[in-house]
């Protein structure tokens, strides 16, 4: 898979995308990694980008055809589906489902904005989507970049060390995650569940689908109301809250 992130920092996103998972994917050309600079496609000595906005008000806004011209060269890869994307706190939020179907594509172009924000003209002409990740405000889109090339690259072949890893994450089955243990086995007054060392992988799975439902239900009730609970599962959710209580 490919990934092109249109930048004003293009050395921030090579420099961080270059550790850990994204790093060694890279080195293993399992995806590959451009950054497209919009001061490289202006017309002016000072390499302008950015314009004072119409109406008024705050800032300056990142101009349309800088930001075209990138993502046009971007495009010229010539694989067989592109996509598209802004970043920016307006879009809709990104979640484990959208990254799975992103995967999809041969190649992503990310548009990191920076500035008040971008011309309105440039993300209803030329991007596809627009995604956020958060309701929250960060000073650019690159960080919101590495977070989307970090989360999909995990999740293609051959990616991580074990196929299964990324299929028990949270988020991937509708739930948080089970909590995990390491040695040692008695940490001060906190030892591991006896369950995980009986060597049962029936009751050890039965106690991690339990543990997975009830840490939604504490931390993330929401995410329940979207899924639709087997009998096992309402049966072993109820056993949590019981036990809890």
């Amino acid at each position: 898979m490919r990934f092109d992130v249109v930048t004003l920092f293009p050395e921030m996103v090579i420099a961080a995308a270059g550790y850990g998972v994204t790093g060694r994917a890279l080195e293993r050309g399992i995806v590959s990694l451009s950054v497209w600079n919009p001061r490289d496609y202006t017309h002016d000595k000072h390499r302008t980008v950015d314009d004072k906005p119409y109406g008024g008000g705050p800032g300056m806004v990142m101009k349309y055809q800088p930001l075209h011209d990138a993502v046009y060269d971007a495009r010229q890869a010539g694989v067989e589906t592109t996509k598209v994307v802004y970043l920016s706190p307006q879009g809709k939020p990104i979640t484990q489902d959208l990254l799975s179907d992103a995967r999809e594509v041969s190649q992503l172009i990310l548009v990191a904005g920076r500035y008040e924000g971008i011309d309105e003209r440039f993300v209803k002409l030329d991007c596809d989507d627009e995604w956020s990740i958060g309701d929250y405000v960060i000073s650019g889109g690159e960080l919101a970049a590495l977070v989307v090339i970090d989360g999909i690259t995990r999740l293609l072949p051959g990616v991580l060390g074990d196929e299964d890893s990324a299929q028990q994450d949270s988020h991937m089955n509708g739930l948080l995650d089970y909590p995990h243990f390491t040695r040692p086995e008695q940490l001060e007054e906190s030892s591991v569940p006896d369950i995980l060392m009986s060597g049962n992988h029936a009751d050890i799975d039965r106690w991690r689908m339990k543990q997975a439902l009830g840490r939604t239900w504490q931390r993330r009730p929401d995410l329940l109301k979207k899924k639709n609970l087997s009998a096992e599962q309402e049966s072993l959710l109820k056993e949590f809250i019981v036990e809890l209580n």
